[in-house]
Protein backbone atom coordinates (compact mmCIF):
# COMPACT_ATOMS: atom_id res chain seq x y z
CA UNK A 1 0.00 0.00 0.00
CA UNK A 2 0.80 3.79 -0.81
CA UNK A 3 -0.56 6.56 1.86
CA UNK A 4 -0.21 9.91 0.20
CA UNK A 5 -0.89 11.65 2.87
CA UNK A 6 -0.15 11.98 6.21
CA UNK A 7 1.45 14.29 8.93
CA UNK A 8 4.61 12.34 10.28
CA UNK A 9 7.06 14.99 9.60
CA UNK A 10 7.84 15.86 13.21
CA UNK A 11 7.38 18.60 15.03
CA UNK A 12 5.86 20.81 12.40
CA UNK A 13 2.47 21.47 12.39
CA UNK A 14 -0.44 19.19 14.73
CA UNK A 15 0.85 16.20 13.93
CA UNK A 16 3.33 13.72 15.63
CA UNK A 17 5.51 16.05 17.84
CA UNK A 18 8.76 13.74 17.87
CA UNK A 19 10.63 11.43 15.51
CA UNK A 20 9.96 8.80 17.89
CA UNK A 21 6.81 9.26 18.05
CA UNK A 22 6.97 9.27 13.79
CA UNK A 23 9.12 5.99 13.75
CA UNK A 24 6.57 3.94 15.74
CA UNK A 25 4.08 5.15 13.40
CA UNK A 26 5.75 4.40 10.72
CA UNK A 27 6.85 0.77 12.05
CA UNK A 28 2.95 -0.04 12.38
CA UNK A 29 2.79 0.89 8.70
CA UNK A 30 5.11 -1.08 7.61
CA UNK A 31 4.29 -4.60 10.06
CA UNK A 32 0.52 -3.32 7.62
CA UNK A 33 1.99 -3.51 4.33
CA UNK A 34 2.67 0.29 3.90
CA UNK A 35 5.65 0.03 1.30
CA UNK A 36 5.41 4.45 0.92
CA UNK A 37 4.46 7.31 3.04
CA UNK A 38 3.89 10.65 1.20
CA UNK A 39 4.97 13.34 4.40
CA UNK A 40 2.35 16.00 3.89
CA UNK A 41 2.68 18.97 6.38
CA UNK A 42 0.30 21.70 6.60
CA UNK A 43 0.88 24.66 4.26
CA UNK A 44 -1.16 27.67 3.35
CA UNK A 45 -0.89 29.90 -0.01
CA UNK A 46 0.07 32.30 1.90
CA UNK A 47 3.27 31.06 3.21
CA UNK A 48 3.94 30.12 0.08
CA UNK A 49 6.06 33.40 -0.57
CA UNK A 50 8.96 31.95 1.70
CA UNK A 51 9.28 28.83 0.47
CA UNK A 52 8.88 25.52 2.39
CA UNK A 53 10.06 26.19 5.57
CA UNK A 54 13.51 25.36 6.62
CA UNK A 55 12.04 23.30 9.65
CA UNK A 56 10.33 21.10 7.27
CA UNK A 57 14.13 19.68 5.75
CA UNK A 58 15.42 19.36 9.11
CA UNK A 59 12.75 17.10 10.32
CA UNK A 60 12.94 14.89 7.06
CA UNK A 61 16.45 14.75 7.90
CA UNK A 62 16.34 14.14 11.29
CA UNK A 63 13.53 11.07 10.11
CA UNK A 64 15.10 9.97 7.08
CA UNK A 65 17.92 8.83 9.32
CA UNK A 66 15.49 6.56 11.70
CA UNK A 67 13.05 5.40 9.70
CA UNK A 68 12.03 1.69 8.79
CA UNK A 69 14.34 1.06 5.23
CA UNK A 70 11.07 -1.25 4.49
CA UNK A 71 9.28 2.51 3.85
CA UNK A 72 9.59 4.87 1.39
CA UNK A 73 9.28 8.61 2.79
CA UNK A 74 8.10 11.16 0.10
CA UNK A 75 7.36 14.82 0.55
CA UNK A 76 5.19 17.02 -0.33
CA UNK A 77 2.44 19.33 1.71
CA UNK A 78 -1.19 19.70 2.45
CA UNK A 79 -2.11 23.12 0.87
CA UNK A 80 -4.59 25.21 2.35
CA UNK A 81 -5.98 27.01 0.04
CA UNK A 82 -6.70 30.31 1.61
CA UNK A 83 -5.96 32.66 -1.43
CA UNK A 84 -6.79 32.87 -4.72
CA UNK A 85 -5.03 29.97 -6.80
CA UNK A 86 -2.42 31.82 -8.90
CA UNK A 87 1.12 30.67 -11.15
CA UNK A 88 3.03 31.18 -7.93
CA UNK A 89 2.44 27.67 -7.39
CA UNK A 90 4.39 26.57 -10.19
CA UNK A 91 7.02 28.46 -8.63
CA UNK A 92 7.68 25.84 -5.59
CA UNK A 93 7.99 22.19 -6.87
CA UNK A 94 8.66 20.96 -3.11
CA UNK A 95 4.71 20.82 -2.42
CA UNK A 96 4.05 18.00 -4.88
CA UNK A 97 3.38 14.85 -3.92
CA UNK A 98 6.45 13.05 -4.69
CA UNK A 99 7.66 15.55 -6.76
CA UNK A 100 4.78 14.62 -9.33
CA UNK A 101 2.94 16.92 -10.89
CA UNK A 102 -0.13 16.36 -7.96
CA UNK A 103 -0.58 18.59 -5.27
CA UNK A 104 -2.44 17.70 -2.15
CA UNK A 105 -4.92 20.53 -1.40
CA UNK A 106 -7.71 21.39 1.15
CA UNK A 107 -10.40 23.88 2.23
CA UNK A 108 -12.19 25.05 5.38
CA UNK A 109 -14.54 23.15 6.25
CA UNK A 110 -17.77 25.82 5.11
CA UNK A 111 -16.29 26.66 1.91
CA UNK A 112 -18.68 26.68 -0.83
CA UNK A 113 -19.04 23.98 -3.29
CA UNK A 114 -18.53 26.69 -6.48
CA UNK A 115 -15.38 27.51 -4.70
CA UNK A 116 -13.67 24.22 -4.75
CA UNK A 117 -14.94 24.00 -8.58
CA UNK A 118 -13.30 26.62 -9.11
CA UNK A 119 -10.34 26.42 -7.27
CA UNK A 120 -8.94 22.86 -8.51
CA UNK A 121 -9.93 23.80 -12.26
CA UNK A 122 -7.27 26.74 -11.86
CA UNK A 123 -4.86 24.03 -10.40
CA UNK A 124 -5.74 21.78 -13.52
CA UNK A 125 -5.47 24.53 -15.92
CA UNK A 126 -1.69 24.91 -14.59
CA UNK A 127 -0.98 21.84 -15.27
CA UNK A 128 -0.90 20.30 -11.85
CA UNK A 129 -2.93 17.83 -10.95
CA UNK A 130 -5.16 19.03 -7.50
CA UNK A 131 -5.79 15.82 -5.15
CA UNK A 132 -8.70 17.44 -3.13
CA UNK A 133 -7.64 15.58 0.51
CA UNK A 134 -10.74 14.63 2.74
CA UNK A 135 -13.59 15.80 0.48
CA UNK A 136 -16.04 14.30 2.46
CA UNK A 137 -14.99 16.91 5.44
CA UNK A 138 -17.30 19.48 3.70
CA UNK A 139 -20.21 20.23 4.00
CA UNK A 140 -21.46 20.38 0.72
CA UNK A 141 -19.92 17.52 -0.23
CA UNK A 142 -22.73 15.11 -2.51
CA UNK A 143 -21.67 13.20 -5.64
CA UNK A 144 -23.04 15.99 -7.60
CA UNK A 145 -20.94 18.32 -6.30
CA UNK A 146 -18.11 15.96 -6.59
CA UNK A 147 -18.99 14.86 -10.23
CA UNK A 148 -18.34 19.06 -10.63
CA UNK A 149 -14.84 18.59 -8.83
CA UNK A 150 -13.89 15.69 -10.89
CA UNK A 151 -15.02 17.29 -13.99
CA UNK A 152 -13.00 20.55 -12.80
CA UNK A 153 -10.00 18.59 -12.58
CA UNK A 154 -9.98 17.35 -9.31
CA UNK A 155 -9.36 13.78 -7.73
CA UNK A 156 -10.47 12.60 -4.86
CA UNK A 157 -8.75 11.37 -1.55
CA UNK A 158 -10.83 10.11 0.88
CA UNK A 159 -10.18 9.11 4.31
CA UNK A 160 -9.49 5.68 4.72
CA UNK A 161 -11.06 5.31 8.58
CA UNK A 162 -13.74 7.92 8.10
CA UNK A 163 -15.13 5.00 5.72
CA UNK A 164 -15.75 3.04 8.76
CA UNK A 165 -17.58 5.42 11.07
CA UNK A 166 -21.09 6.19 11.48
CA UNK A 167 -21.06 9.90 11.62
CA UNK A 168 -22.16 12.34 9.06
CA UNK A 169 -18.42 12.53 6.81
CA UNK A 170 -18.35 8.81 7.28
CA UNK A 171 -21.96 8.62 5.09
CA UNK A 172 -20.23 11.31 2.74
CA UNK A 173 -17.38 9.10 2.28
CA UNK A 174 -19.47 5.81 1.25
CA UNK A 175 -21.90 7.45 -0.43
CA UNK A 176 -18.56 8.61 -2.91
CA UNK A 177 -17.43 5.06 -2.44
CA UNK A 178 -20.77 3.71 -3.48
CA UNK A 179 -20.84 6.41 -6.74
CA UNK A 180 -17.66 5.58 -7.80
CA UNK A 181 -16.45 8.81 -7.06
CA UNK A 182 -13.34 8.05 -4.88
CA UNK A 183 -9.86 7.71 -6.46
CA UNK A 184 -7.68 7.03 -3.75
CA UNK A 185 -7.71 6.41 0.12
CA UNK A 186 -4.90 7.87 2.84
CA UNK A 187 -4.82 7.52 6.56
CA UNK A 188 -4.28 10.98 7.14
CA UNK A 189 -2.06 9.86 10.11
CA UNK A 190 -1.46 12.57 12.99
CA UNK A 191 0.99 10.26 15.10
CA UNK A 192 -2.01 8.10 16.02
CA UNK A 193 -3.16 4.85 15.23
CA UNK A 194 -4.94 5.76 11.99
CA UNK A 195 -3.95 3.39 9.43
CA UNK A 196 -5.03 3.03 6.19
CA UNK A 197 -4.88 -0.62 6.42
CA UNK A 198 -7.69 -0.10 8.69
CA UNK A 199 -9.98 0.74 5.07
CA UNK A 200 -8.09 -2.06 2.95
CA UNK A 201 -8.89 -5.19 5.25
CA UNK A 202 -12.63 -3.58 6.20
CA UNK A 203 -12.86 -2.80 1.86
CA UNK A 204 -11.85 -6.77 1.36
CA UNK A 205 -14.43 -7.94 4.09
CA UNK A 206 -17.27 -6.34 1.85
CA UNK A 207 -15.87 -8.11 -1.18
CA UNK A 208 -14.00 -5.30 -2.41
CA UNK A 209 -11.07 -6.83 -2.98
CA UNK A 210 -10.37 -4.89 -6.59
CA UNK A 211 -11.44 -1.16 -4.85
CA UNK A 212 -9.25 -1.84 -1.83
CA UNK A 213 -6.25 -2.33 -4.82
CA UNK A 214 -7.12 0.58 -6.85
CA UNK A 215 -7.86 3.01 -3.54
CA UNK A 216 -4.50 1.99 -1.90
CA UNK A 217 -1.90 0.79 -4.12
CA UNK A 218 -2.70 1.08 -8.22
CA UNK A 219 -3.86 4.81 -7.68
CA UNK A 220 -1.61 6.27 -5.83
CA UNK A 221 1.08 4.19 -7.45
CA UNK A 222 -0.29 5.99 -10.94
CA UNK A 223 -0.29 9.61 -9.64
CA UNK A 224 3.70 9.18 -8.15
CA UNK A 225 4.39 8.00 -11.77
CA UNK A 226 2.43 10.07 -13.51
CA UNK A 227 0.32 7.63 -15.47
CA UNK A 228 -3.51 7.36 -15.72
CA UNK A 229 -5.70 6.75 -12.91
CA UNK A 230 -8.00 3.96 -13.10
CA UNK A 231 -12.03 3.67 -12.16
CA UNK A 232 -12.91 2.68 -9.28
CA UNK A 233 -16.12 0.50 -9.68
CA UNK A 234 -19.00 1.32 -6.58
CA UNK A 235 -19.04 -0.54 -3.72
CA UNK A 236 -21.55 -0.16 -0.77
CA UNK A 237 -20.88 -0.73 2.22
CA UNK A 238 -22.70 -2.61 4.72
CA UNK A 239 -22.71 -1.00 8.16
CA UNK A 240 -23.01 -3.58 11.19
CA UNK A 241 -26.35 -3.31 12.56
CA UNK A 242 -25.59 -1.00 15.47
CA UNK A 243 -23.91 1.71 13.24
CA UNK A 244 -27.01 1.68 11.45
CA UNK A 245 -28.95 2.02 14.40
CA UNK A 246 -26.54 5.30 15.04
CA UNK A 247 -27.83 6.80 12.06
CA UNK A 248 -31.33 6.19 12.15
CA UNK A 249 -30.94 7.87 15.65
CA UNK A 250 -29.18 11.18 14.31
CA UNK A 251 -25.19 10.17 15.77
CA UNK A 252 -24.19 11.81 12.90
CA UNK A 253 -21.69 15.30 12.50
Amino acid sequence: MIDLHCHLLPGVDDGSRSVEQSVRVLETMREGGVTAVCLTPHLSIGQLSQGIPAAHDAAFDALSARAPDAVKLLRGVELMLDRPVTSELLEHPGIRIGSSRCVLVEFTRQVAVPAITNALGQIAQLGLIPLLAHPERYAGCSPRAVHQWRAAGGVMQVDATTLLTSRGRGQRARELLAHGLADVIAADNHGDDRMIGTAYRYLCEQNGELQADLLAHRNPAAILAEGELEPVPPLAIKLPLLDRLKLLLGDEE
